[in-house]
């Protein structure tokens, strides 16, 4: 069942939230149901069971003797 909600906001903010509404295919509507959305899900207690690709990763990297700073390295030479 759909409500109608009444919100009081900012000018500016309103003419942003329909500025990304068209850029995004979305109405105001469903942003605002999906930041919600959002907050609720927040609230709930976390899926603390893994999917099974990060099951499939656990111990990839056993061993492993690269760090932080071979990592950052990689991405300088990859990008540049």
């Amino acid at each position: 069942m759909n409500t109608k909600l009444t919100l009081r906001l900012d000018d500016e903010l309103i003419r942003a939230a329909k500025v990304h509404s068209e850029k995004s295919g979305r109405s105001v509507s469903k942003l605002v149901a999906d930041f919600f959305a959002l907050i609720d899900a927040q609230d709930r207690p976390p899926n603390t069971e893994p999917t099974p690709r990060v099951r499939s990763l656990v111990g990839a990297l056993k061993g492993a003797t690269v760090d932080e700073d071979d990592y950052r390295r990689h991405l300088e030479e990859k990008h540049s």
